[in-house]
């Protein structure tokens, strides 16, 4: 059975490669709880996996390390496990999904990995990566269901309460379990009044459905862009910790998760991959009972592939009502754009773009469409626009 011990022999392992990461204010996320910002983005390799995958290696005997590692990963573990290997002298295959994203799969090939590829999600390469252990006798550093990697994890709970002592509530992405199991069970050891909530993303729901069903229940598939957290099955070890130490897991929306990062873009200068944003899309999305409480939510990773990023901050200005179209019905006469640019430029949107189309069969043979798309404060001040139009005589869709 885990012990707390493990957890301070890891973070006196961890000290020889690793920033303790700092807790950040992080106001604009709740106006209802007081909010910090854990930001493991900022650790080496870009993300908390280093932490166990590191201190699973180092633990390993002298035998065990001859035989060499194997390890599977989206992208963050298999980072964390080719730097362990570099550091220990030693071998590491790694096999990664092939839809994981491209810098990560670059940036674990620098660390000095060999890096096999394999068609699938996830569950595809751990797959795999058992075969080859079967065959070659080496060394499987799972990236979540093992005690050593779930100490290692562990060991930002011990952080969080060392730098507040005061929190009362502490909130973490889940995707496998190893980070929520190895947070969870430090804290309420050392803090057992202190809540810890995980969360997970709604289209990879595996650890919340078997939380509240009461037994490993699997995705029969997962559909989101935090590929960090696309597991269709939670760990035998990390089911029975979560089930034991967390207070609840909720789901998160991808559109969520999309605004989470824009905020975190904008108001803390800081950048999240999608699994690394869950915890703070769950906070100011308003899904978890903290209202009043002093809260820690962990920024997990910032490796996000920057061919995805546009198309993230997009959906989450959308989402937040920050972009945003109209489609209005008018008389295609001289000055009717003029007019509607007048009523929207008065109440401070801007204008992007304007697609102009001619009316069909069931209008008047002289009416048109404006598709008009702007960038606004939020919602509400969508909405007033839109009054504003509808108050001037146009038909806004």
């Amino acid at each position: 059975m885990l012990k707390i011990d493990r957890f301070y022999d890891a973070r006196r392992e961890l000290r020889k490669v690793l920033r303790q990461t700092p807790l950040i204010p992080a106001p604009r996320f709740s106006t209802y709880a007081d909010v910090y910002i854990k930001p493991e983005n900022l650790q080496v390799t870009g993300s908390f996996k280093v932490r166990g995958a590191y201190y699973k290696i180092a633990t390993l005997s002298d035998d065990e390390k001859k035989r060499g590692v194997i390890a599977c990963s989206a992208g963050n573990h298999a980072q964390g496990v080719a730097l362990g290997s570099q550091v220990n002298n030693i071998p590491a295959k790694i096999f990664v999904p092939s839809t994981a994203p491209i810098s990560k799969v670059e940036a674990t090939k620098r660390y000095g990995a060999e890096v096999v590829l394999i068609d699938g999600i996830y569950d595809d390469a751990y797959a795999a990566a058992c075969a080859e252990v079967e065959r070659t006798g080496a060394v499987f550093v799972h990236p979540f269901d093992d005690d050593d990697v779930i100490a290692g994890q562990g060991t930002i709970g011990l952080e969080i309460l060392e730098d507040m002592s005061s929190a009362e509530a502490v909130v973490v992405p889940i995707g496998g379990g190893g980070l929520a199991s190895g947070i969870a069970m430090a804290v309420k050891t050392l803090n057992p009044h202190c809540k810890v909530y995980g969360v997970q993303a709604a289209g990879a729901p595996s650890m919340a459905t078997s939380y509240h069903a009461g037994i490993i229940t699997p995705s029969s598939s997962v559909k989101t862009f935090a590929d960090g957290i696309a597991v269709k099955k939670p760990g035998e070890l990390t089911y029975k910790y979560c089930s034991e130490y967390l207070d609840d897991i909720v789901t998160v929306s991808d559109d969520e998760i999309a605004t989470a990062i824009v905020m975190l873009m904008e108001g803390q200068k800081l950048i999240a991959e999608g699994a690394g944003a869950t915890a703070l899309a769950a906070v100011h999305f308003n899904k978890l009972p903290i209202q009043g409480k002093k809260v820690v939510a962990l920024l997990s990773g910032g490796n996000i592939d920057v061919t995805i990023l546009s198309r993230v901050i997009h959906r989450g200005l959308v989402t937040s009502g920050r972009s945003s179209e109209l489609n209005i019905e008018l008389l295609d006469r001289p000055g009717e754009l003029t007019r509607v640019s007048t009523i929207i430029s008065g109440l401070g949107a801007n204008v992007v773009s304007v697609n102009h189309t001619r009316g069909n069969v069931h209008n008047d043979i002289n009416a048109c469409f404006l598709q008009i798309a702007m960038e606004t404060r939020d919602f509400e001040h969508f909405n007033e626009i839109r009054a504003a139009l509808e108050k001037a005589g146009y038909s806004v869709n």
